[in-house]
């Protein structure tokens, strides 16, 4: 019985890493997006950080990245369309995969 309790508590051990290691490349990602949305925007860098704060929040709202889209989108208009706002967040949540998981 003591090996499939140690079983049991190893995978749970597992999930728990791999979810705070996925919630630290998201939230990675996001202050990257949202640092190059706040430049396309002329922020200077005390708004830019705001913005993080404004992006982060809006990644708490659902599951998925689906509401940080619509705010970049709605942020953004007629600065960067959505495929590049999905391109940008595409390639900043793989740099930060590669940045902590390595």
């Amino acid at each position: 019985m003591t090996t499939f309790k140690d079983r049991e508590n190893a995978f749970e051990n597992k999930f728990s890493r791999d979810e705070e290691t996925r919630f630290k490349i998201e939230a990675r990602a996001a202050k990257a997006v949202a640092l190059w949305a706040a430049s396309l925007m002329g922020k200077s860098d005390g708004e830019a950080e705001a913005y993080v704060g404004d992006i982060i929040a809006a990644d708490f709202r659902e599951a998925g990245q689906e509401d940080v889209i619509e705010k970049l989108i709605a942020d953004l208009a007629g600065k960067a369309d959505e495929p590049t706002i999905r391109g940008k967040l595409a390639q900043a949540l793989a740099e930060a995969e590669t940045a902590l998981v390595r």
